[in-house]
């Protein structure tokens, strides 16, 4: 026995209409995800960009520090005489000048007062200023 079936065209708009659904679905899915990556992506570019101005602003800041550390040894070394110095060295969080053991330690005195420690022996004078004192000092002053 032989069946024919007869197709109508209501299958034939029903699979079309399936195919655009599925179709659109693959779009909106495709969409969906573009934005939520180019999202990700400019908020990974916001955070590099801010940790770009956190490092040169650190390292500003160091710059900065170093040169006022440098520019206190230079007039540590401009009080006592810098014929007298032996040697100037930076040891953990001090500045530590070795003088000759005849320096006259008044202007430093002067400027340091208590925060300069000294220590006198027979070959050498061992001076020891604090580095925090001159930063401190620095930050308040300006």
């Amino acid at each position: 026995m032989i069946v024919a079936v007869k197709r109508k065209g209501k299958q034939k708009v029903i699979k079309l209409i399936s195919l655009a659904v599925v179709v659109g679905i693959f779009a909106w899915y495709y969409n969906h995800m573009s934005t939520q990556f180019a999202e990700e992506e400019k908020q990974k570019t916001e955070a590099m960009q801010a940790k770009k101005l956190e490092l040169e602003k650190k390292k500003k800041n160091k710059k900065r520090l170093e040169k006022a550390i440098l520019t206190e040894i230079e007039k540590a070394v401009d009080l006592i005489g810098q014929e007298y110095i032996r040697n100037v060295q930076i040891i953990e969080n001090k500045v530590v000048i070795i003088c000759e053991p005849k320096t006259n330690l008044e202007a430093l005195a002067v400027r340091y007062g208590t925060m300069a420690l000294v220590k006198k022996t027979l070959n050498e004078i061992i001076i020891a200023i604090d580095i925090k004192f001159i930063v401190e000092s620095r930050l308040n002053g300006k």
